[in-house]
């Protein structure tokens, strides 16, 4: 998904074999950029697994407001979290440890892999179980 607001900004959905960007797409949110257009924003579903290149850094929260907030993990499966808050951010990754982080807390400029999308539902019961699946909190 790509959150509410880069709805303006241009889309298109992500694939296998992506290589990603963490940017600020200048609308009051971050995202995943891609490779061959930094200004095209890619849209990613509830449990596609990703690879980052490094471990993962976010912007600076609390009182150690100085420094960048390292999550020592270079995978995260994407979430939608807080869905039934409006006019909230709900792009979130979630870590092996459990953990969560909105993707607009990322610091810009961190490369990231689609790696697997999630599988295509079949039944109605499928499609229940992912859309449950994929929203966390």
């Amino acid at each position: 998904m790509c959150d509410y607001s880069l709805h303006s900004v241009k889309s298109r959905p992500a694939k296998v074999g992506d290589k990603l960007t963490t940017r600020d797409f200048g609308t009051g949110t971050r995202g995943f950029a891609a490779s061959e257009d930094v200004n095209v924003a890619v849209c990613v579903l509830p449990g596609t697994e990703l690879s980052f290149l490094q471990e993962v850094t976010c912007l600076p929260t609390g009182l150690i407001a100085w420094r960048d907030k390292v999550i020592e993990h270079k995978t995260a499966i994407f979430r939608e979290i807080h869905r039934e808050k409006i006019a909230a951010h709900h792009d979130a990754l979630e870590f092996p440890d459990g953990r969560t982080a909105l993707l607009t807390t990322l610091c810009e400029g961190q490369q990231a892999t689609v790696l697997q999308l999630p599988a295509e539902p079949k039944t109605a019961v499928e499609v229940e179980a992912q859309r449950r699946a994929a929203f966390v909190g």
